[in-house]
């Protein structure tokens, strides 16, 4: 199976990385693909739901095999029911790899192309930025600041570390800490090149 054409947006919670995806995913010729709706929307009466049910129901972490072909499944129904073109789209994923054992399964699914890393070199910026979203979003849980520690803390453990599996050459640094329109020019500095070449390509 010929890999996607992918690129992967990194950043901490509350980075903005799923508010970007959605944007990008607007504009044709881009498919976004974010792994917390997947998990939202999972049937869990499909096989892999019941799997995934199980785990997640008794505070488990889900493995990573499952949830890599949790996320294969669902790309692959997008693409029966021509939502992602793999021939034209560019992939855009957040949330998933999260673990570098999941970036390696992926491996042979994906070609990543750029890797967008969201940073913010102030914390108490990025906490305040969730704590605003989980009150406006009603999750008020998500508003204690132990809450958004931890959150911050498993990302650093679990996921920062991936960005050194992935080339320096791929990996973009972008400012995550500015208007929603800025960060995204910031973004697409960087991905309308790939897009480009991509657009050729097919177009040949």
């Amino acid at each position: 199976m010929n890999r996607y054409n992918t690129v992967l947006l990194f950043g901490a919670p509350g980075s903005g990385k799923g508010t970007q995806g959605k944007i990008l995913g607007e504009i044709p010729g881009f498919f976004h693909s974010s792994c917390g709706e997947v998990f939202r929307n999972i049937d869990i009466s499909s096989d892999i739901g019941k799997a995934f049910y199980q785990y997640s129901s008794r505070g488990e972490l889900v493995p990573d095999e499952v949830t890599v072909k949790l996320w294969l499944q669902t790309i692959h129904a997008h693409t029966i029911l021509g939502d992602y073109k793999p021939r034209v789209d560019l992939l855009i994923l957040d949330g998933i790899p999260r673990t570098l054992q999941q970036a390696q399964i992926m491996q042979e699914h994906i070609e990543v192309l750029k890797v967008i890393h969201l940073y913010c070199k102030d914390e108490n910026a990025m906490f305040e930025r969730l704590r605003k979203r989980a009150l406006k979003e009603n999750r008020y849980d998500d508003a204690d600041e132990k809450v958004i520690r931890r959150r911050w803390q498993v990302y650093e453990r679990d996921t920062f570390p991936l960005l050194e599996h992935y080339a320096p050459a791929l990996v973009a640094n972008v400012d995550s800490i500015g208007s929603p329109g800025q960060v995204l020019h910031g973004i697409l500095d960087q991905v309308l090149p790939i897009q480009d070449a991509h657009f050729v390509e097919t177009e040949g």
